[in-house]
């Protein structure tokens, strides 16, 4: 079986959040679930957006979606284990951005998983794809040096 290897741009870290996993991300393997990583993702992705002064739901005035998803499991986490997700964002290349996030035990940093999504910004009144605004790129571009 051919796995997914995703390489995570640490240098392009924009934020770290604090979480822990509920009884309620278990799943019947006694381990987080996929689907609460999910939401886990989306909580830190929503985190170090507003850290920059962006929402997902107004991106330079257009909403976004994911259009994509992947994530490469190392680890087990449990109840009530304490986790960080950071959160990395390159440079914006035309109308799509990536966001990586890789999801550690707070204590020893091992590894839980690693992701990578793709949003699209869309036009709504035309529910096409636009090009990432200039703005978010400058703010996005800005946190990646910092």
């Amino acid at each position: 079986m051919e796995r997914i290897k995703l390489d995570f741009p640490q240098s392009d870290v924009v934020h770290r959040h604090p979480l822990s996993v509920r009884i309620a991300d278990m799943n019947y393997g006694r381990h987080l679930g996929h689907d609460a990583l999910v939401s886990l993702l989306h909580e830190a992705r929503i985190q170090a957006f507003a850290d920059l002064g962006l929402v997902e739901w107004d991106l330079g005035g257009y909403p976004s979606v994911v259009v994509d998803l992947a994530v490469q499991y190392q680890s087990e986490a449990r109840w009530p284990d304490a986790l960080v997700v950071e959160t990395a964002i390159p440079a914006p290349a035309g109308k799509s951005i990536t966001v990586f996030h890789r999801v550690c035990h707070a204590e020893g940093g091992r590894p839980v998983a690693t992701a990578r999504l793709n949003l699209l910004l869309l036009d709504p009144a035309r529910g096409r794809p636009v090009a990432v605004p200039q703005s978010v790129s400058d703010t996005l571009a800005r946190a990646g040096a910092a």
